[in-house]
């Protein structure tokens, strides 16, 4: 088989994150309309990224945020957004680098991206945070997906 020179995997995934960071930056300068809200998982060991300790522990490999009612300062960078949410009535400021986000969704129009990546830790599952009152994410005995698989919308679909 010949070898992908122009690896068009790679492409597609930087795409697919540019999709993720113009929908964080519509909420940034419009806010969250109509009925969309955001699912971000991402990578909490990836460099850049920056948590609270108490959270980090918590979430060794993965992490969720849901960005819907009750968010702050969403401001984006070129390689990273940040953001102020509330875990357990205490606000904390998370900053996370595009490069650490495992999957994005926006449930109330049943989009969603997933990103191929290294292995993230032992318990590699995406897990909500307590403080946050979300929907059971279904977990259909995750694998390991294929590099070429990086759209997968079945998750989210109502049924």
């Amino acid at each position: 088989m010949p070898q992908d020179l122009f690896q068009y995997d790679k492409m597609v995934e930087r795409a697919l994150r540019g999709v993720v960071r113009d929908a964080l930056q519509r909420a940034a300068e419009e806010g969250l309309r109509g009925a969309h809200h955001f699912y971000i998982g991402f990578a909490t060991e990836m460099p850049g990224v920056t948590i609270p300790d108490y959270l980090r522990g918590k979430y060794p490999g993965e992490m969720t945020i849901v960005l819907q009612h009750q968010y702050w300062d969403l401001e984006l960078g070129e390689e990273s957004f940040s953001v102020t949410l509330s875990f357990q009535k205490q606000l904390e400021r998370l900053t996370i680098p595009f490069a650490a986000i495992r999957s994005f969704a926006d449930p109330s129009v049943n989009f969603a991206l997933e990103f191929a990546g290294p292995e993230v830790g032992s318990n590699d599952t995406a897990k909500l945070p307590a403080a946050i009152d979300a929907p059971p994410q279904a977990q259909d005995g995750a694998q390991e997906k294929p590099a070429g698989e990086v759209v997968s919308l079945d998750r989210f679909r109502k049924r």
